[in-house]
């Protein structure tokens, strides 16, 4: 698709691509990923986790409005480290224990470009939900299926997560989300 800078005529470039968008979708779990990046070691390295399992759903509506629902398994998480990865999944982080889920709440993202989007979405972690304006970008359409691909920065104290000894952890988080979706 090439970039039109008409919203009216991107959201018509996309339907022409996708066909009629509007209708329920289900995520592809096997295609998709959600990842986090933190500072660590007062900004020496990063760590680079992410979770193995995940589920959701999209409905995009008849005007192009998309909302859904995407339900990461907190006890999925991994950094490719089993002591780091069980601290993570302690009550000083996700507290899988009594938060098994970090839910994505997506409530009216809408097309502002070609392949642009923006909206607002909740992310709900650790017993303690924020809300963010998000921007994202659409990766492919199909008649199919449609790969989205969104970025937020968050402090990660907001949900509880404080632990970080002599301040060696960064506050900001960097998650990303790559959802593919596909009609059921």
């Amino acid at each position: 698709m090439a970039v039109n800078s008409d919203t009216a005529m991107d959201v018509a470039a996309v339907a022409t691509t996708v066909g009629q968008p509007e209708g329920q979708w289900s995520l592809d779990a096997a295609r998709s990923r959600a990842e986090f990046h933190v500072g660590h070691f007062w900004g020496a390295i990063t760590v680079h986790g992410h979770f193995e399992r995940l589920q959701g759903e999209g409905t995009v509506r008849p005007d192009g409005t998309i909302s859904g629902r995407l339900v990461i398994d907190a006890a999925s998480l991994t950094t490719k480290n089993t002591k780091r990865d069980q601290h993570l999944r302690s009550a000083e982080f996700f507290e899988v224990a009594r938060h098994p889920d970090v839910v994505v709440s997506v409530r009216d993202l809408t097309l502002t470009g070609a392949t642009a989007l923006r909206g607002r979405v909740a992310v709900e972690a650790a017993g303690r939900e924020q809300e963010f304006e998000a921007t994202g970008t659409v990766l492919e359409a199909g008649p199919d299926a449609a790969t989205l691909r969104c970025e937020l920065v968050f402090d990660r104290t907001a949900y509880g997560m404080t632990w970080s000894p002599l301040g060696m952890a960064s506050r900001q988080v960097r998650a990303m989300v790559t959802a593919r979706f596909v009609r059921p």
